[in-house]
């Protein structure tokens, strides 16, 4: 993929890619395919200072959800069931990828025409990577502080800048 004739990989930005449709930021704030898992972190809906960090692995699909304080869920029956917060963050997944890209990424086979991710979800226990997936929501949510400015940022330093790549 080029723009302007520079591969992305190769420069300071990348393309934001919109969302496939609107998703409400305040139920599910964050929400990525990364380290192959379906990953996020979502409100609590009784209690505004916890969240929750789930997450889905892809392949085997082990489901994980614990509290902001690695508290686990209560929802989430043995792995095999999913709580409100997984079906939170999967629906937030798909919003924003749309469920082909989703269903893909968790090695999720679903039937032609078929867009409910959980039919073809084959759910088991997954380690908790709730201080992974938390600790990376917390690095987003640094940048919104980060003053507006055209200079580089220094933890970004090994970027080559735009101009400078042929």
């Amino acid at each position: 993929m080029t723009s302007g004739g520079v591969a992305y990989e190769r420069r300071s930005a990348a393309p934001v890619i919109a969302p496939v449709r609107p998703r409400k930021l305040a139920k599910v704030p964050f929400v990525e395919l990364a380290d192959g898992r379906l990953q996020g972190v979502v409100s609590s809906g009784s209690d505004v200072e916890r969240v929750y960090v789930s997450s889905i692995t892809a392949g085997d699909h082990g489901l994980s959800c614990n509290t902001n304080n690695n508290r686990p869920c209560g929802g989430l029956s043995g792995g095999a069931r999913a709580c409100n917060h997984l079906r939170a963050l999967a629906d937030a997944a798909v919003a924003q990828y749309g469920v082909d890209r989703v269903a893909r990424y968790l090695k999720v086979a679903l039937a032609d025409g078929d867009d409910d991710l959980w039919s073809g979800l084959h759910p088991t226990t997954a380690p908790d990577r709730a201080a992974e997936v938390f600790s990376g929501f917390l690095r987003h949510l640094a940048y919104l502080e980060v003053p507006v400015t055209a200079e580089p940022l220094p933890e970004l330093h090994w970027f080559p800048a735009a101009g400078a790549v042929r």
